[in-house]
């Protein structure tokens, strides 16, 4: 059993101070509230101090960090075994792997290797599945990717992935305008697969219909996408009238500009907003050369670019996003971990188990200070990183 004292704690009912939270034996959350009497049979128990307790971070788009970028064939076991325990530090206690290769052959391949490290498990955070970030990418918004690496979607090839991931693909981006796309939504949508709309030139219109079938997601909003113009208001101006759809932000200060995020954040609201890093192996190190999805990327000051200009993931983590998502809206500390936690288990339908601190959910906890810097992360009950706890 582990207890957490004198927690600031983010539940859904708002924020609760002086809390208790009680894990049971079988790691899920047993208590969350106010002090109660408890008897302690074992385990540990954390005076938190007064410091903001959220359920743990989650990364729904990440292609690595601290050197490793996830899909090297024969390396996946060593290298998400070695990310995930890496990861903890910025407080992301589950992430979704984001892949993608130069033809399909290697896809099918890095996915099936994946899935069979996910079910076997990892050390750190946990691997909550795979994110397919292309083929099925318009190349005119190709981003960083190669236009060798991005092809038209097809129903067989879909089929051919699904099979090969048995279960783990949790997340697809999917360009809507390509021909077929549709049909090839409806398939993934089918297998439980959450359609993220991405990497696309759609018109307005084009956009809005997918937006209001089976996409129900956006991929890194306002970047590789079409932008909004008074006349022609884009995959964006979809996104910023959509009713119902969650959208991915890249709050690294590079990626998109404050007043954007205020922009997302007016017309979304705290409840639809999910913060990525985007990050690729650069994430945590210096600057220098990489490579990612194809290209070589340079780092200078933090910022990942192609030799072009093109920016190239980002070298951001979760709780740096975080920081400075609060910084550019003004939004308290409790509503913002939402967008870390909760609205990104939502979005990749993963609310069962995880995302809000309530009985019954598994323990995965970060806690922050006041500086909103991670303190201790939990992940199914058990304490994996603390920074000066006693």
């Amino acid at each position: 059993m582990l207890a957490l004292h004198n927690a600031t704690a983010c539940t859904p009912g708002g924020l609760l101070r002086q809390a208790m939270l009680l894990v049971d034996d079988s790691s899920r959350i047993s208590y969350v509230g106010p002090p109660a009497r408890f008897e302690q049979r074992h385990g540990r128990s954390v005076d938190l101090q007064g410091m903001l307790l959220s359920s743990g971070f989650i990364d729904i788009h990440t292609h690595g960090g601290r050197g490793i970028t996830f899909g090297q064939p024969g390396r996946q076991a060593d290298d998400l075994a070695q990310y995930s325990q890496w990861v903890l530090r910025s407080g992301v206690t589950g992430f979704i792997c984001s892949l993608a290769a130069p033809d399909r052959a290697s896809l099918l391949s890095i996915v099936a290797e994946c899935a069979e490290v996910l079910e076997i498990g990892l050390p750190g955070a946990e691997g909550l599945g795979i994110h397919l970030e292309g083929p099925f990418l318009n190349p005119e918004r190709r981003g960083a990717f190669s236009r060798s690496w991005l092809r038209q979607p097809t129903l067989e090839e879909a089929t051919a992935l699904l099979e090969a991931g048995r279960g783990w693909i949790r997340m697809v981006t999917l360009a809507p305008e390509l021909p077929r796309a549709g049909e090839v939504a409806a398939l993934f949508h089918s297998a439980g697969v959450t359609v993220a709309l991405g990497h696309s030139d759609a018109s307005y219109e084009v956009a809005s219909d997918a937006l209001q079938g089976r996409w129900t997601h956006v991929t890194h909003t306002c970047n590789a996408q079409s932008p909004f113009t008074h006349r022609q208001p884009g995959v964006v101006g979809a996104v910023l009238t959509s009713e119902r759809v969650t959208a991915e932000l890249i709050a690294d200060g590079v990626h998109l500009h404050a007043g954007a995020l205020k922009l997302l954040n007016r017309c979304l609201g705290t409840e639809r907003l999910v913060l990525v890093t985007d990050a690729m192996a650069a994430a945590g190190l210096g600057n220098g050369e990489y490579r990612l999805v194809g290209e070589l990327v340079t780092v200078v000051d933090g910022v990942a670019r192609l030799s072009d200009g093109t920016l190239a993931g980002s070298t951001a983590t979760m709780d740096s996003c975080l920081r400075h998502w609060i910084s550019a809206t003004g939004c308290s500390p409790e509503v913002s971990t939402r967008l870390a936690s909760t609205n990104a288990a939502r979005a990749v339908g993963a609310m069962s188990s995880v995302g809000k601190l309530v009985p019954g959910k598994l323990a995965n906890l970060t806690v922050l200070d006041q500086d909103l810097r991670v303190r201790l992360v939990v992940v199914r009950g058990k304490i994996v990183y603390e920074a000066g706890l006693a």
